[in-house]
């Protein structure tokens, strides 16, 4: 087997693993709303740290042995296997604009992917990944902070997302780099490196839960593997000298696909907001979730017309 074959297979595990991983963080994030960023005592949350895990080390090896910018975008299809894996385990069935939406990210993928050249394995200079991590982490803050000020939870939910989608884009750039460099005989050379990675790893992690919080599956899912592929293969092409087929031309029809990946994302979030026909929208999000139920009860304060408030609360005992 060749390396690129190779480096494609153990990024199609890895995808895998990865959609497992998403499928149980949104179990969690629907089952304990209160702790929208780490649910430590909920073992599927753990079970879907350990998921992830073997994801991100499958992807590490992939990217030991293929270019940034092929292995990268294979993560994307993440979405496409959640989709009738969720169906499949949990029951939970995704509507035509979501799956219009996956088709649409996959074929704009593949076409990514038709296109990707191959180059030389190369790595950022000490000067070239301060100011790298740098640009990340103010990113990642921007884009946090703006999601704290959306009330609508599916925008909060893609803002988050994207967020987890640079932070883990970057330490993917990040780990090439360090692949490349590593050294068995002076391992402490890439600890700079390395922090740099379980900073972006971690973050990431704690980013994607917090996103499936009143969001559903799909949106904030692709959000983050749509981001992710995008971002690392953007520095990958100017940064590390890898490029697309035929040119020019291959350069413009790669943006088209990528613009189909956008269209599919799009369809994914319109279908949260209710933008497309016969979907749900926001105000879906906002009702108890399973595992729920709904207090009742007269809004304080002196009113000429009856009114009532709606919260819901966790059953007592529920996970």
């Amino acid at each position: 087997m060749s390396s690129l074959a190779l480096s494609v297979l153990l990024s199609l595990v890895s995808a895998v693993a990865y959609a497992a991983g998403a499928i149980l963080q949104e179990h969690v994030a629907t089952t304990t709303p209160s702790r929208p960023y780490a649910p430590l005592h909920q073992r599927r949350w753990w079970a879907a740290v350990v998921l992830n895990s073997v994801g991100a080390v499958l992807h590490v090896v992939a990217l030991a042995y293929g270019p940034l910018s092929l292995v990268q975008p294979l993560g994307a299809l993440t979405i496409v296997f959640a989709l009738p894996m969720a169906a499949l385990f949990v029951r939970r069935r995704a509507g035509r604009t979501a799956w219009r939406g996956a088709i649409m990210a996959t074929v704009g993928l593949a076409g990514l992917l038709a296109l990707t050249g191959e180059a030389e394995s190369r790595s950022l200079g000490t000067a070239g990944r301060g100011v790298l991590a740098a640009a990340t982490l103010g990113t990642v803050a921007l884009l946090f902070l703006m999601a704290q000020g959306m009330h609508r939870p599916i925008m909060r939910s893609v803002l988050l997302a994207g967020a987890a989608g640079v932070a883990f884009g970057i330490a993917s750039v990040f780990t090439k780099s360090v692949a490349v460099d590593w050294q068995w005989d002076a391992p402490l050379g890439q600890w700079p490196s390395l922090a740099v990675i379980a900073a972006l790893a971690t973050g990431g992690l704690l980013l994607s839960q917090a996103s499936y919080r009143g969001a559903g599956l799909a949106a904030p899912l692709a959000t983050v593997t749509v981001v992710n592929p995008v971002v690392a293969a953007v520095v990958g092409i100017t940064m590390f000298g890898e490029d697309f087929r035929y040119g020019v031309v291959g350069t413009v029809l790669a943006l088209a696909c990528g613009v189909v990946a956008a269209g599919g994302l799009i369809l994914l979030t319109l279908e949260r907001l209710g933008g497309a026909p016969g979907v749900g929208s926001d105000r879906h999000t906002s009702r108890p979730e399973v595992g729920e139920r709904v207090d009742v009860r007269a809004v304080p304060g002196t009113r000429t017309d009856l009114e009532v408030e709606m919260r819901s609360r966790a059953v007592a005992g529920g996970s």
